[in-house]
């Protein structure tokens, strides 16, 4: 059954709150020759103002043209190999072949280009503002097509006829010959090469295990140049929960790779609602709006929290709890030795949920 805590919540739900979910699944599909996109943003998750994010598949050979935009964009790949390339405002140059699990990042205004290898690619763009949309991209061929052809000669210093077959309209995706190895496209340019890396290989970098699962938290002290985007990618095993917790400093925006779970999300005037969700799918929890994830499948859960910042922030209510003074816990929650002695001062982002049932006893 999809979607079983709207059909019927848990007891403990009680009023109202936006849509937090919205599934890739049920986007618009733009098809290119070359590839497949399909977006969400503001207009398909009203709720989502912070961040927007693209469902994007290459073919092999298959290039996403030239471009460059005014946000942000962060990204994690899902599936294959791409190789991505892209130029400064100092002429620096940067090149780069990525595979499951590495990221990259292009600061707003920066041209870039990225392009599938042997076996083809699929990644998750995120845009650091909810209305963007990736059909609005600065294109190359876009600008081409709408610049006078006497006036690109004089710009680049060729005969009007160098521009006789260049497209009439924006490319966006197409179809080329898989690249060569990168040894073979590497240029040096005489300003240098981008210093601060626009890739991180997230999977390579060590976990926070704890039981039940683990996280690995990427922002711009691990991944420097990521200044407006930092995010966390969660393991969820059968049986485990994200604790409760809140992020202080903005909205979350969540993907789900695999498994199936459920969020519950707490508000202020007595209010929480509960959301399934699964691969494929989008969640969103408002700014410093308590929640919690449990694993409902039988598969280990792994989706990742994108935050608009360059910090990855969170408020784990156990750890507060634990270093609060324990007689004011006690008397404010009515509650004994035997939940306060068992606070833990350290965070543990994963932790047991054993028994977990739609029917809780």
């Amino acid at each position: 059954m999809q979607n079983p805590d709207l059909l019927v919540p848990p007891v403990t739900d009680a009023g109202l709150l936006p849509n937090l979910r919205f599934s890739f699944s049920d986007a618009h599909m733009t098809l290119n020759h070359g590839g497949w996109s399909r977006e969400v943003t503001i207009r398909e998750l009203p709720v989502a103002t912070t961040l927007a994010a693209v469902n994007m598949s290459l073919t092999p050979g298959g290039v996403r043209e030239l471009h460059w935009h005014q946000q942000a964009e962060w990204s994690y790949m899902l599936l294959g190999h791409a190789r991505i390339t892209s130029v400064d405002q100092h002429g620096r140059n940067f090149i780069a072949d990525v595979g499951p699990g590495d990221l990259w990042y292009f600061p707003a205004g920066l041209p870039h280009s990225i392009q599938g290898l042997e076996d083809g690619c699929e990644f998750l763009l995120v845009f650091d503002d909810g209305h963007f949309s990736d059909l609005d991209t600065l294109s190359i061929s876009d600008w081409f097509a709408h610049t006078p052809k006497d006036v690109l000669s004089a710009n680049f210093g060729v005969p009007i006829d160098a521009f006789n077959h260049i497209p009439s309209e924006q490319v966006y995706i197409y179809q080329d010959n898989v690249p060569g190895p990168i040894e073979s496209q590497k240029l040096d340019s005489p300003y240098g090469t981008i210093p601060q890396s626009f890739t991180h290989r997230l999977l390579a970098q060590p976990p926070i295990k704890t039981p039940g699962g683990s996280v690995r938290i990427v922002d711009s002290s691990n991944f420097p140049i990521s200044k407006t985007v930092a995010a966390a990618l969660v393991e969820i095993e059968p049986g485990a929960m994200r604790e409760m917790h809140w992020h202080p400093n903005n909205d979350e925006w969540q993907y789900y790779l695999t498994g199936q779970g459920r969020m519950t999300v707490f508000a202020p005037n007595g209010i929480a609602r509960t959301f399934d969700y699964r691969a494929g799918d989008v969640g969103y929890v408002p700014f410093a709006y308590g929640h919690y994830i449990q694993n409902t499948g039988t598969e280990t859960l792994w989706f990742l929290e994108i935050f608009k910042s360059d910090r990855f922030q969170d408020v784990s209510l156990n750890q507060w709890m634990a270093l609060t003074p324990a007689e004011l816990v006690a008397s404010n929650l009515h509650v004994g030795p035997e939940l306060m002695n068992a606070l833990r001062k350290e965070k543990w982002p994963v932790v047991k949920y054993p028994g977990f049932s739609y029917y809780p006893k």
